[in-house]
């Protein structure tokens, strides 16, 4: 059976009370029997193992071929990945 918070909107008592999930929440404050309210205390999270973003993502290697351009004679394609590097020399 879980254990539940109530705080009372009049007096600011809280207290804890046993309850099973089929009893209805307690209304009346036990001190000044003005209305109570349930408390809710967020849950922590813990992402254990390899992760949503590694499993669920789609990988590069997975996209379609057809995005790729194509030329149309593969041999006679110019390579122009070539990169001129200048160094300059110390001043010194």
């Amino acid at each position: 059976m879980p254990t539940y918070e109530y705080a009372c909107d009049s007096c600011g008592h809280r207290f804890d009370i046993r309850q099973s999930f089929s009893e209805d929440p307690i209304r009346d404050c036990p001190v000044c029997g003005a209305g109570v309210r349930r408390v809710v205390y967020p849950t922590g999270v813990i992402f254990k193992g390899s992760g949503w973003y590694v499993n669920d993502s789609r990988s590069a290697a997975t996209t379609p071929s057809a995005s790729k351009p194509v030329s149309d004679s593969p041999g006679t394609a110019e390579k122009s990945d070539k990169k001129e590097t200048v160094k300059s020399a110390p001043d010194s």
